[in-house]
């Protein structure tokens, strides 16, 4: 897997909208933030764009997403926001230039798609982190916000949680795949399909129906991506929806029956996903993985 260069001060980071519409005012904390670390900010020039929901025509998003991945003087493009829209810009990206001068590209949810790419066929590491929307307005940085600022500058991260539950105990090494669940379902059986034999996948998710949770757990596990699992980390399962008729099981609960047949080690609530402490993971690094009785470590 290739590495991209971690950050320094003086170098540029971009901002890009592959998703769902943003404006000046939700992101502005960020930019301060990023140049409170020494970073210089680039917008996209389309940033603003919008386009019913979506921020800009997919082809408005995808070149702004062109323009960073071809400029050697950006080193990082960071996504403004989730929402729904990166998966259709994907056919139009070219990586030829990136391959050259690859750079680290950051966000998590619906950038999953991309993330899938890049670490799939691409072979290029990235950030499952949070995202410019999410920074705390009053300029604080979180959890989210300093972990994303370690891994950025090439800190490495050392994870301690607490035990869960429904945790299986045991200890790995592997290379971290993964990403938000309803993404990577909706990109299952396409070129941006995930590989997960011998590998660590993380798993979050939000505003899901519980017999939704089932389902893509089910076609997970039909489609042989948990038999050869390395190890599982299951992160936040935010604001889930049930019907009229409950489904009668949590997510935790659906994602624990659905790999209770297997043997790797499994960590549940795990502080990545759409929540505050959403901590900053390198997807497609070589990643430790110890769950044990009374805690879990993660290192990366």
């Amino acid at each position: 897997m290739i590495t991209p260069a971690f950050l320094k001060k003086g170098d540029k980071i971009g901002i890009v909208a592959p998703a769902r519409k943003i404006y000046m005012e939700e992101i502005e904390a960020s930019i301060k933030v990023f140049e409170r670390w020494g970073l210089e900010v680039i917008l996209g020039k389309n940033l603003f764009s919008k386009n019913r929901q979506f921020a800009g025509t997919d082809e408005q998003r995808a070149e702004d997403l062109q323009i960073m991945m071809d400029n050697p003087k950006v080193k990082a493009i960071i996504a403004a926001r989730g929402g729904y829209g990166t998966v259709k810009t994907l056919k139009l990206l070219d990586f030829t230039k990136f391959l050259e001068n690859p750079k680290w590209i950051i966000g998590y949810s619906d950038l999953t798609a991309l993330h899938a790419h890049l670490n799939q066929n691409l072979g290029v590491k990235s950030i499952h982190g949070t995202m410019p929307f999410n920074f705390p307005k009053d300029l604080s940085e979180n959890e989210a916000v300093k972990t994303l600022k370690k891994t950025l500058f090439g800190e490495q991260n050392i994870y301690t949680i607490k035990p869960q539950e429904f945790n299986r105990n045991g200890v790995v090494s592997a290379d971290l795949i993964g990403g938000n669940l309803s993404v990577l379902f909706s990109v299952s059986g396409t070129k941006y399909d995930i590989e997960t034999d011998g590998k660590i996948l993380v798993l979050e998710d939000l505003d899901e129906y519980l017999y939704h949770i089932d389902r893509m757990m089910m076609n997970m596990k039909y489609s042989g991506k948990l038999e050869n699992l390395k190890g599982l980390i299951v992160g936040g399962m935010t604001k889930m929806n049930d019907n009229p008729i409950p489904f009668g099981k949590s997510a935790y609960e659906i994602i624990r029956d659905a790999v209770a047949e297997y043997d790797f080690p499994v960590c549940y609530d795990f502080p990545v996903g759409h929540i505050d402490n959403n901590y900053a993971l390198i997807l497609g690094n070589k990643s430790e993985l110890h769950v044990e009785a009374d805690k879990v470590i993660f290192k990366s």
